[in-house]
């Protein structure tokens, strides 16, 4: 395989030349996550966008590809990393030939006769190189195990399990091992392999010059396999499956629950990935939750705000007496302490229930009745508009 040397990895990845493979690792995480396949049905541009990431990682996260990359600029299966660092030498002025496969570029200045006198010799190089190797079949080549990569799903659950708890479950679109090759990608022994007769090698014109190079189909083994008719020799077939999981008492809307290694298959032996669950949660026609509190709003007559009183409330618990103090005004909120939601991040810890009174106004349907709402009127004469006037 052939990389083209305008391809910037590091740049792909969103990463400085510094970084480590622990940053390399969460980069294509995040990204793979954003443009995935399965996250972005149908959409060209970010399947391309995956295969990018996907390439880049494959060379950054491996500490001899990226070797050879840092060195040369590009990176190729075929080039050794002896090769690279010797080539690198000699670009300083080491002088030290460099042989690839049979060819000595000791002397090389790219264009021969035709070269400029400020001619480097490395860009007609990497022309010449990349032309010899594009288009050789990379799924031909032996690959070390390859991580797979996250997913994310929402999932929606009513009021009450997020509130106490329990088993939800949820429907995703994976990639796992391919059951006929267990993640290989080939079945049935080796054999010779046809294009280059079992000799590993195979002749190539770069210009003028004759190159020996591995060969591309078989890696330079002289060996090849039969790719899996069951997964066409990716190591891993799509698969619809049920996943189960666990809310924990106060599971909060938006939260996020990691499922470790429910994410895609790795291929020749990597690990899988996580699926990571988006909670959302439903509403009640009652309660409203806010964080761990719970707001709920209680009428109350006339008589019970003016005087005071205790009345019976709603909570999460079951019924709960509050206390109405005399003189509660319409909107005044009043709070039950710890009748909130359990806290699933602090155990141990509840949120409150914020009571919202609403005074109730009767409908005097009596004559009676209005006498007396009267004469209350009439022994408390004060104007509750007053103070409004004088804002003014």
């Amino acid at each position: 395989m052939a990389t083209p040397a305008n391809k910037d990895y590091y740049g792909t990845l969103g990463v400085k030349k510094t970084a480590s493979q622990e940053e390399i690792r969460k980069a294509f995480r995040k990204a793979a996550r954003k443009y995935h396949p399965d996250v972005n049905p149908g959409d060209k541009k970010a399947e391309e966008k995956f295969k990018e990431i996907s390439e880049a990682n494959d060379v950054l996260s491996d500490e001899k590809k990226r070797k050879v990359y840092d060195q040369l600029g590009f990176y190729s299966d075929q080039i050794d990393p002896a090769q690279a660092e010797a080539y690198a030498r000699q670009q300083q002025g080491g002088g030290v030939p460099v042989d690839f496969g049979g060819f000595d570029f000791s002397g090389f200045q790219g264009g021969g006769a035709n070269a400029g006198p400020n001619s480097s010799g490395w860009g007609s190089f990497k022309d010449i190189f990349s032309g010899i190797f594009s288009g050789q079949q990379q799924q031909h080549q032996p690959r070390g195990p390859q991580p797979g990569t996250d997913l994310e799903y929402q999932a929606t659950i009513d009021f009450w399990s997020a509130i106490r708890g329990g088993n939800a479950r949820i429907q995703i679109h994976r990639q796992e091992v391919c059951p006929t090759c267990h993640g290989q990608a080939h079945t049935g022994g080796p054999m010779t392999c046809p294009e280059c007769n079992g000799t590993g090698q195979v002749t190539q014109m770069g210009g003028r010059m004759k190159f020996n190079i591995p060969c591309p189909r078989c890696g330079g083994s002289g060996r090849v396999t039969s790719d899996c008719a069951t997964c066409h020799g990716q190591g891993t077939v799509s698969r619809t499956e049920t996943v189960e999981f666990r809310v924990k008492a106060g599971t909060r809307d938006g939260q996020r629950i990691r499922l470790a290694g429910k994410g895609n298959a790795g291929v020749n032996g990597g690990a899988a990935g996580d699926l990571y669950v988006i909670v959302r949660t439903g509403t009640n026609p009652v309660f409203t939750r806010v964080g761990d509190d719970i707001q709920v709003t209680v009428p109350v007559t006339v008589p019970e705000a003016s005087l005071g009183a205790k009345v019976d409330v709603p909570t999460i618990d079951g019924r709960a007496q509050l206390k109405i103090p005399p003189g509660t005004q319409n909107g005044q909120k009043l709070r039950l302490r710890e009748r909130g939601v359990e806290s699933a991040s602090h155990p141990g810890q509840r949120g409150d229930q914020i009571v919202t009174v609403q005074v109730a106004i009767p409908t005097l349907n009596d004559e009676r009745s209005r006498e007396i709402m009267r004469e209350l009127g009439k022994l408390n004469p004060q104007d509750p508009r007053t103070s409004l006037f004088e804002k003014v």
